[in-house]
């Protein structure tokens, strides 16, 4: 398997386990309306991260790909529908701004992570 393939496997599956961590440690340490931003957060950019992939994945593989004008509009319509959500979320006041931020990093968590790893491995290896 090679390194890209690697990354997107290890991203997909930290970014559950992340979100599950972090949202069980919300509820356990903070207040409820900070472990509800990262809940809600998390959920948000986990499935934001799922459904881009998913549009890439279908618009970059032949002999169907798509008008980079479909990516695009699709990109945009989430971000559109995911500013909505967060800005109810605030105005409504169901979490707490930082929760929320904890939880929509969730995903970014997850690529330095995996960053941190395949760099460790290319530091050893090239070591032994």
């Amino acid at each position: 398997m090679d390194i890209q393939q690697r990354i997107i496997k290890f991203v997909t599956r930290s970014n559950w386990i992340l979100f599950g961590a972090a949202s069980i440690a919300g509820f356990a340490i903070f207040s409820r309306g900070i472990a509800l931003g990262i809940l809600f957060g998390g959920v948000l950019v986990t499935v934001n991260f799922h459904l881009l992939a998913k549009t890439l994945k279908k618009a970059l593989t032949p002999p169907h790909l798509a008008s980079h004008n479909l990516v695009l509009a699709k990109y945009y319509l989430r971000f559109l529908i995911s500013g909505l959500i967060i800005f109810l979320l605030i105005a409504g006041r169901i979490v707490h701004p930082v929760g929320l931020i904890i939880g929509l990093s969730i995903v970014v968590f997850s690529i330095v992570l995996a960053t941190i790893c395949e760099v460790k491995k290319l530091l050893f290896k090239e070591a032994v």
